[in-house]
């Protein structure tokens, strides 16, 4: 089993969710982005750089309906990030010793 899977579903130029989050990463973790989250995902975004930093050495993901619901799913993401669909979420949760929600 994993370690916590960790949900951010803010925007981080709106809401410190995703920083918070970011600093309780922890060995095994994941992040998954979704809803508004997604915007972080963005390669050519304000917050690239520090979720690429944040984020290394952990799996990350986002939510492809949601980046589809947003017009950003032809948009280039962020290296390594997985998009995954609802079906790869539940697994996700399964595979994961907790989900931590960051609203």
């Amino acid at each position: 089993m994993n370690g916590p899977l960790h949900i951010v579903n803010a925007t981080p130029y709106a809401s410190g969710a995703l920083e918070s989050c970011l600093a309780h990463l922890s060995e095994g973790a994941a992040l998954l982005l979704i809803e508004d989250g997604v915007y972080a995902a963005l390669a050519d975004g304000n917050f690239a750089e520090r979720l690429a930093e944040g984020i290394r050495g952990h799996a990350l993901y986002a939510l492809a309906p949601d980046l589809a619901a947003r017009g950003l799913a032809t948009r280039r993401l962020i290296d390594g990030l997985r998009v995954i669909d609802y079906p790869d979420f539940v697994q996700l949760a399964a595979e994961h010793s907790t989900a931590q929600s960051w609203f």
